[in-house]
């Protein structure tokens, strides 16, 4: 049963199916995204539970490690793995030897890119992994299972509706659980001691980085630059750093899920890979942190609200996804004549486009760009979207509807 203060996640299910299939399964999302709480809620009674992040702990992981898989027998949960990789290699081992049953190895990591090849290396076919982003914004309505709406069959009963302002104060907190579901904190005071737990656990520990100050800085400029194209020759010129650190720096928010990387749409993949991408932060909470935000008014009358606004769409489709164990695939469009929709999401071999308006009263010619797009694309387009912040779910033309962030 549920503890009061436990709130139902979407990965619940596919992370089960997972602990039933193999022998290991590997938790991944950034700090503080609820994995030690998920798997201790449904697997506490079943398995112990041990920390590698500890300087102790992790000198015995990696000491004796064989020692320590036999003082800490599977079934087992073992947090933050990625400051112990030698125990990958162990851990197939005892796989190996014992013929273990599934779901005996569970294990969380925060460092994405890095933990990835290690798994990759060790536990090839052993190990299923999942990846638990921080809250949608249909877990805390409690409406987990609510498809997105290009997925539904039928039409669904309208969330009730909420104040402009309510729905910008969220937009300030984001979605990681603990300060989304505590009311009463303070989320500038929160999310600035989160940034400074990352920096002194995460950068450190992924790159020798010497000046923090510079590299706080470089978080500072990103969050202006978010939703525009990203030129990493202008931001290293703007720090007075070289292109090779903007480019590590960025692989370290990546690899610590803080940022998202999105790419142009174009029907040739390696055009998408050498096009000029955006950069969004992975929670609007973050984002608003880091832009020095801290009234839902300001924030919404401002000149970031429009990237706040699209930063809250692209975070709800890509956790949507990912609670699933889905990779999601999200891109931008944009066209030499100046044509442009802010995200195109791949679903089963369709193309949807979505446009972001921070407005309440939608507008015809907001949607212009997803015609267009409509238009080029043809059969490989479906129904397109033009995502705002009102009430009413209106149709715009040609397969178009404007739809409150409310029902995405």
């Amino acid at each position: 049963m549920a503890s009061p203060s436990y709130l139902a996640r979407s990965l619940e299910g596919p992370l089960r199916r997972a602990a039933a299939e193999f022998p290991a399964v590997v938790l991944t999302g950034p700090r503080q995204s609820g994995k030690t709480t998920l798997l201790r809620h449904l697997f506490g009674k079943s398995h112990q539970y041990i920390s590698v992040e500890p300087p102790d702990v992790r000198a015995a992981a990696l000491g004796d490690p064989r020692g320590f898989l036999e003082l800490y027998a599977p079934p087992v949960i073992v947090d933050e793995i990625q400051h112990a990789p030698g125990l990958l290699s162990y851990i197939k081992e005892w796989i190996d030897e014992h013929r273990a049953r599934p779901g005996q190895f569970l294990l969380t990591g925060s460092q994405n890119l890095l933990l990835a090849e290690q798994v990759s290396e060790s536990l090839a076919g052993r190990a299923a992994m999942l990846r638990l982003p921080p809250l949608t914004h249909r877990e805390l309505l409690k409406q987990r299972s609510r498809p997105l709406v290009w997925e539904q069959t039928r039409a669904r009963a309208t969330p009730q509706a909420r104040s402009i302002r309510a729905v910008w104060a969220d937009f300030l907190r984001g979605g990681y659980p603990e300060i989304a579901l505590q009311r009463r904190r303070d989320p500038w005071l929160w999310h600035s001691s989160y940034v400074q737990t990352y920096l002194e656990r995460d950068v450190r520990s992924l790159r020798q980085i010497g000046d923090l100050t510079t590299f706080q800085s470089f978080l500072r400029v990103l969050a202006a630059r978010s939703g525009q194209l990203f030129n990493m020759t202008d931001v290293a010129r703007d720090l007075g750093v070289a292109v090779n650190t903007v480019k590590a720096w960025l692989s370290v928010l990546e690899a610590t899920f803080q940022i998202l990387i999105v790419r142009p749409y174009h029907a040739s993949v390696g055009k998408r890979l050498v096009k000029t991408p955006k950069v969004y932060f992975t929670d609007t909470g973050t984002l608003c942190y880091l832009a020095g935000l801290k009234d839902p008014a300001h924030a919404a009358s401002g000149p970031m609200g429009g990237v706040i606004v699209e930063t809250a769409v692209l975070s709800e489709i890509v956790r949507t996804l990912a609670h699933r164990g889905e990779i999601p695939e999200v891109y931008f469009w944009r066209t030499s004549s100046g044509s442009e929709v802010d995200f195109v999401v791949l679903h089963e071999g369709r193309l949807i486009p979505i446009e972001v308006k921070s407005s309440a009263t939608p507008r015809p010619a907001m949607a212009d760009g997803v015609k267009a797009f409509r238009s080029d694309l043809g059969k490989k387009s479906g129904p397109g979207y033009l995502v705002h912040l009102g009430a009413l779910r209106l149709p715009m033309g040609q397969e178009v509807t404007a739809l409150p962030f409310s029902m995405l």
